[in-house]
């Protein structure tokens, strides 16, 4: 699959990017700790959900699931801190 950066270039969706970005922002929410096997889940989910509807994807379609996986695992600190680091 491919990713549309912010930039206009496109390259290879890589889901690695996606688990640095939530630990990221996981590091700034003090009540949810996240391992990195965890967010290796959540970037996985998020790549599930993104290539069922997406060939060719952009990085605020990525964003909006990542927050919403984040949201549906009741991390709520860490979506919020994610949407604000990925504007």
């Amino acid at each position: 699959m491919k990713i549309t950066k912010r930039n206009g270039n496109t390259t290879v969706y890589d889901d690695e990017h996606v688990k640095r970005s939530i630990l990221a922002a996981n590091a700034g929410a003090p009540f949810e700790t996240l391992t990195e096997a965890q967010a290796a889940g959540i970037a996985d989910q998020v790549f599930q959900r993104v290539t069922l509807k997406y060939e060719l994807i952009t990085t605020e379609e990525v964003r909006d699931c990542v927050i919403a996986v984040l949201r549906e695992k009741g991390l709520r600190q860490t979506a919020k801190l994610y949407a604000e680091y990925k504007k």
